[in-house]
């Protein structure tokens, strides 16, 4: 069933045991880091609960309206600029109130459920306190604190933990045999093939970071800034850029414990950035204070 999704082998084995013995209950959260496959697997799961013949490579009218976006009995709720809001929650519950019409059983999976509104989760709640016999929602989220403890206590709550990172190198060189994938942006990942693809996207960004730091021991401040001239223009990345930083001075400091000290830089900018500080002037205080450490 989960054959061709990765990891969480025990969660999965206990979806498909799920759908052998036909017992679901009414509403899930799916709750792990960000690229696990979370949604690939709460949708893989839909499709077999909707099942009218339950067999592997099924062409069922179900499975064939599922695979074209057309099955009427299930529907996919994604945030609507951000959040996923109370008039999403409302549409869904006008729904299902109408029964199925061609398996037994809905489904409503709501991603990024953890962006709900209070209003959004409040309206959810009247659902998940009464729900049809017919209704599976399944709530998929990174961080589970943002929602309701009345949400959480209502619904099966399943995490998924991060994937090996042998596991996805192995992923990686078998399903995008094209990308050259560096170990150190797959440690960046933490676990997270989504991010571990999208971070390699902007390679050159963190193959510059690397070189910045291997060179800072033999350039003066003027070179690193020139050097570090990217990193003023991406502040959009720049929450994992110090994190590829912080991967890169490990590393270092298994040569030079100085690096040691460079780690707490980074993670005093971080603080910097996020209680809004001046952007440039945080990068440049960034790399003067690497450079003295390192130079001292």
């Amino acid at each position: 069933m989960f054959d061709n999704i990765l990891g969480n082998e025990k969660n999965k084995n206990i979806l498909e045991k799920s759908i052998k013995l036909n017992k679901f209950s009414h509403s899930y959260i799916f709750w792990g880091i960000e690229g696990i496959g979370k949604k690939l697997i709460a949708k893989e799961f839909a499709k077999n609960i909707l099942c009218l013949e339950q067999k592997e490579n099924c062409n069922c009218k179900s499975c064939i309206e599922f695979d074209s976006n057309n099955n009427p009995d299930f529907q996919l709720i994604e945030p609507n600029e951000g959040k996923v809001r109370i008039e999403q929650v409302r549409e869904m519950q006008r729904k299902i109130a109408e029964k199925p019409i061609i398996s037994n059983k809905k489904i409503y999976i709501i991603n990024d459920a953890d962006t709900m509104t209070t209003e959004a989760q409040n309206c959810l709640l009247k659902t998940l306190e009464e729900p049809p016999e017919y209704i599976t929602i399944i709530l998929i989220c990174t961080n589970e604190e943002n929602l309701l403890s009345t949400i959480k206590s209502r619904c099966t709550r399943m995490h998924f933990d991060s994937i090996d990172t042998e596991e996805i190198r192995r992923y990686i060189k078998q399903n995008f045999p094209e990308q050259e994938i560096s170990q150190n942006i797959i440690k960046l990942s933490q676990g997270s093939i989504g991010k571990t693809i999208k971070l390699n996207e902007n390679k050159d960004i963190y193959e510059n970071i690397e070189k910045i730091l291997l060179n800072m021991q033999n350039k003066d401040l003027i070179e690193i800034v020139q050097m570090s001239e990217e990193i003023y223009k991406t502040k959009d990345e720049i929450s994992s850029i110090l994190d590829y930083m912080n991967v890169i001075l490990l590393k270092l400091s298994k040569q030079n414990i100085k690096y040691i000290k460079c780690i707490d830089i980074v993670e005093q900018t971080k603080k910097r950035l996020k209680a809004n500080s001046n952007y440039d002037m945080c990068i440049d205080n960034l790399l003067f204070n690497m450079i003295f450490i390192i130079h001292n």
